[in-house]
């Protein structure tokens, strides 16, 4: 008996051809081809070519003799993920084409797999897109939510890595700050290592290596005295820069940063019910780049997560 499957909002846009093969890996392209001239497989019950756009709502028919293939979410280095975790990630897509997909990545979701972590973005890339050569060519902390660019095919990946790690690529940032930023804009020019951060070259211990950082800001706004909402630009992208030069070079650590600040410490009551998560709030909001395939410049914004959107429309603070 025929089975029925209907198209999420995760799923809208994919082509017919990449959905089977997607769920079903053990298909050949030919098999799919002949169901579709036999009218085995359908789209709200109308024969189908196998080259049409899903959308939202397509009620997909999947013909008896397929459910004998086995579904598979599996990566090729073998991690699996339910379709409800894929589609959820899938959600997260800001832009694609056959060169690169952007996410809106949510705060606590790792970038890069590795011992211990269960879920990360490159992994289930690779799951969602199953056959594009997924590539990660710069990253975000796993605490930090915003944009992330992933290339899709190995040339993509060389020019964008090359864009990041030439400063070609602009990123910013949007943060808010637990304490006062006396000066309201300006360069943030130190270097950093482990955790600590060093005014002067010459000053740094010998068994320490430690890197050049710099970041450009500005004061978007302030609450109480006690709160402060920043406009970041890196120029360089150490580890924990941002969060570093919050803490240690503005004397104003990046609310919900546990590893760099005190959570809420010194708010009043109101404050910390507003800010009541555990979440870091840092995020990267918009990124100028130029695209691998067509040269062009492109500049991509991303939406603030909902725990962010609602402290900023409290506090009434303004976008840049």
């Amino acid at each position: 008996m025929a089975e029925f499957i209907t198209i999420s909002d995760a799923e809208s846009g994919t082509r017919l051809l990449r959905w089977f093969l997607r769920h079903y890996p053990g298909m050949l392209q030919r098999d799919f081809y002949k169901l579709c001239r036999g009218g085995q497989i359908r789209i709200n019950s109308s024969r189908c070519k196998g080259i049409e756009v899903l959308h939202t709502g397509d009620m997909i028919r999947i013909p008896p003799t397929l459910q004998s293939y086995q579904k598979s979410n599996k990566t090729e280095t073998g991690e699996k993920y339910s379709l409800s975790d894929l589609e959820e990630l899938r959600k997260c897509v800001i832009y694609d084409d056959s060169d690169i997909v952007v996410f809106n990545k949510p705060a606590g979701l790792a970038v890069q797999g590795g011992t211990g972590i269960k879920k990360s973005v490159d992994k289930m890339a690779a799951a969602l897109f199953p056959y594009d050569k997924i590539s990660l060519v710069h990253r975000i902390d796993r605490e930090t939510s915003g944009l992330l660019v992933v290339a899709k095919n190995q040339k993509a990946a060389q020019d964008l890595s090359s864009q990041f790690q030439n400063k070609v690529a602009h990123k910013e940032y949007l943060a808010l700050l637990q304490g006062n930023v006396t000066q309201k804009s300006g360069t943030i020019d130190n270097y950093v290592a482990k955790g600590q951060v060093f005014e002067d070259f010459s000053k740094i211990p010998d068994t320490i290596v430690a890197q050049h950082a710099i970041t450009e800001y500005k004061v978007l706004g302030e609450a109480s005295g006690l709160l402060t909402w920043v406009l970041f630009s890196p120029k360089t992208g150490r580890t924990h820069q941002l969060r570093l030069h919050s803490a240690f070079s503005l004397n104003a650590p990046i609310v919900g940063d546990d590893l760099y600040g005190l959570r809420n410490k010194g708010l009043d009551g109101v404050l910390s019910s507003v800010l009541n998560t555990q979440k870091l709030f840092l995020f990267a909001y918009r990124i100028t780049l130029r695209h691998p395939g067509t040269g062009k410049e492109i500049t991509l914004y991303a939406e603030l997560p909902d725990f962010m959107q609602s402290v900023v429309k409290f506090f009434e603070f303004k976008m840049p």
